[in-house]
């Protein structure tokens, strides 16, 4: 009896000394698999945490009502934006580009006469003082620059293309010279000669930002221009560019369609073909796919009728989504008369089937 009460007790002790054993083992796994699963979960969850940006950084003190603007590094193209306390996003800075979106009051940009659309949006395209490029923010000139514009409700790039559409009011300087109100298209190109300073009559040839104002224009290579009087009040396609982002903007401007000088060029091709600003739809001979990186300001090229052989035949600035979701742009072309958003001569959006939308090839950021 005793010897069979030890075993008992021993075969007792045994099963204990299992039981805690196994209920150990069985711990110990399920932490290890806990703390396994956790890094495996943590990894996994990692790269969608991770922000849109390369790079984050807070603004050199540079503050708006919600408090420290922080800036971040974002792609397609390379830029950088500036994001209030709430993440909303105040402005827009493209690598290499002068052209800068800030946010700001909502306003309506409509042309009754020639379409039902409207523009209603809150960005406001404005000229930094050279281009930008990465940590430009933390240069001297930004804070003064940035502060001085957020929220200001002087005319922009946008406003001023609006200057030129049909029932716009004129006004003149000081010495009586007219430099907004309604503009026309170039009345008759027949007598085009030795425009733009190709060395050869070009009967495509337009009219300039300088046959609108009716002056003479002396460019930085001391090539001086003069006015036909038959041409007064008239842009074409890369003139009307010329005389919002140039005269207007003071936008560098090149006497002709060579890339020297770092000005805007005279005609659409050059523009589009040239080395100024940022390509955000590379020309690539075809309609492009994608149009989701434009934004308003961005200048946009189409291929013509008129023009054969894959030449860029037209230019308009893009002015970004109307109200029915549709991307809109402006112009001044022939058969709208000049200067329009409008749907007459041509629907003026990029995407649908439109002869304009079916010969977008490329844009470029200025």
């Amino acid at each position: 009896m005793k010897r069979r009460r030890f075993s008992l007790t021993r075969n007792g002790a045994l099963f204990l000394v299992t039981a805690v054993l196994l209920t150990t083992s069985c711990v110990l796994t399920a932490q290890f698999k806990q703390r396994t699963d956790d890094s495996s979960a943590s990894q996994a969850v990692r790269p969608s945490r991770a922000p849109r940006a390369s790079h984050v950084s807070a603004g050199p003190g540079i503050r708006v009502r919600g408090g420290p603007l922080h800036f971040e590094r974002i792609g397609n193209p390379a830029r950088s934006v500036a994001r209030d306390q709430r993440g909303a996003v105040v402005a827009t800075f493209t690598d290499g580009a002068r052209t800068a979106v800030l946010t700001g009051p909502s306003r309506t940009f409509a042309e009754p006469r020639t379409t039902d659309a409207k523009v209603v949006t809150r960005s406001w395209v404005r000229l930094l003082p050279k281009a930008w490029a990465r940590s430009a923010e933390r240069s001297g000139w930004f804070r003064s620059w940035l502060t001085s514009r957020l929220g200001s409700r002087e005319p922009d790039v946008l406003a001023t293309a609006f200057d030129y559409v049909s029932g716009a009011p004129a006004r003149t300087t000081a010495a009586g010279v007219t430099y907004s109100g309604a503009a026309r298209y170039t009345p008759g190109t027949a007598g085009a000669s030795k425009r733009a300073g190709q060395g050869t009559s070009d009967q495509r040839t337009g009219s300039d930002f300088y046959d609108y104002l009716g002056i003479p224009w002396t460019f930085p290579d001391a090539v001086t221009r003069r006015p036909e009087k038959d041409r007064a009040r008239s842009v074409d396609s890369s003139g009307y560019v010329r005389l919002v982002y140039g005269y207007r903007s003071k936008f560098p401007l090149n006497s002709r369609d060579s890339a020297a000088g770092g000005g805007l060029q005279r005609t659409p091709d050059a523009l589009a073909r040239g080395r100024l600003g940022v390509p955000v739809i590379p020309l690539t001979g075809r309609r492009p796919v994608v149009i989701q990186q434009l934004q308003p300001g961005d200048l946009v090229f189409f291929t013509t009728r008129e023009l054969p052989g894959g030449r860029i035949g037209h230019v308009g600035i893009y002015l970004g989504l109307d109200t029915a979701d549709h991307p809109r742009f402006i112009s001044s072309r022939k058969n709208a008369g000049g200067p329009t958003m409008g749907d007459k001569g041509g629907t003026s959006r990029l995407d649908g089937d439109g002869y304009y939308a079916q010969g977008l090839r490329g844009a470029r950021r200025l």
